[in-house]
Parts: C-alpha cells; structure tokens; sequence
C-alpha cells in the first residue's frame, strides 16, 4: 500500500528533469591578511615541532640524572635501618605496651624504603633487595591481616629472620 504523501513518479509526466549543476571547489585564493596568518600558523606548528623533537632527543642523549636515584651508601645505610627496625620490632614481646607505635613505625619505615627503592632498576637484581623486600611484605602482610598485636608464628618468624640475615650478608657483600 502506496502512502499517499510520497511523490512517485508516473509514466504520464511530461517535465524533465533539469541537470544538476556541478560543484565548484572553495576558493583557494585567500586575502593577504589571511594568508599572513595562515603562515605564522604553520610557521607556530613547525617550531613547536621541531622543539618537542628537540627535547624528546635530548631525554634519551643526556645522562639521567633521576631526582629518586640513590647513592649505593644511601641505600646500604637505609636498608640497615630497616633490617634493625624488623629485628626489633619481631623480637618485641607480645605483651610490650609499645609494639603497636613499633608495628607503625615499622609499617611508615618499610612502607618509605619500598617506595623510594621500587623504582630503581639497579637495585631490583640485587639478592639484598629481594630479601628484605620479601620480609617486609612477610611482616606487612601478617601484620594487617591479625592486628599490630597479633605475635608472628614461629615458622614465619623463623623464615623472616633468615631473609633478613641473607640480606644483611649480601649488603655487606655489596649485592
């Protein structure tokens, strides 16, 4: 069924139908004003660039000089400092009223170490590094899981110690 306002065409229609007319392309002449605009344009787009390439260049010739990299003194001193907090805050005994700020303070410490040695790539192949990364995690882990309160078994407690003595011997190895 047809509706009844669509125009179809029908064999009786005498009208032709008229050509299309072709289509013309913008002027491509601009006005001088234009034209200076357009090319300080260009001219703004070339430099800049020619300087983002300049600069990405001069990211991968210049020695790095990262605001996080660390002196091998400064790590092994830090890392120690680290290894004496864990010693002593697993030593604590469980009924010590100071083991919760030591469980903090080690939280804050462990939590600094990581973040500031995470990031080097020097130091990630170091059996130093692993080790106590991999006590800290131990003693993060058991620590947010049971309480600041909650003694570390014996096993865990054993297995923490031996990193941190593997580490300790590593670092003064110089690994």
């Amino acid at each position: 069924m047809a509706f009844p306002t669509l125009i179809t065409p029908t064999a009786t229609s005498t009208t032709t139908a008229k050509p299309l007319t072709p289509i013309r392309p913008r002027n491509t002449a601009t006005s001088p004003a234009t034209s200076t605009t357009a090319a300080s344009a260009v001219s703004f787009l070339s430099c800049r660039r020619n300087f983002l390439s300049l600069s990405a260049i001069s990211l991968f010739i210049s020695p790095v000089s990262s605001a996080f990299a660390a002196s091998d003194e400064e790590y092994v001193k830090e890392t120690e400092a680290v290894i004496n907090k864990v010693r002593n805050t697993i030593n604590m005994d469980k009924n010590d009223p100071n083991i919760a700020t030591a469980v903090a303070e080690l939280r804050d410490t462990s939590n600094f170490w990581v973040a500031k040695y995470r990031r080097e790539k020097s130091l990630l192949g170091r059996t130093s590094f692993r080790d106590i990364y991999s006590a800290l995690n131990a003693v993060s882990g058991h620590y947010v899981s049971f309480g600041p309160t909650a003694p570390i078994p014996a096993k865990r407690k054993q297995r923490i110690l031996e990193e941190v003595e593997t580490a300790e011997k590593a670092l003064l190895r110089g690994r």
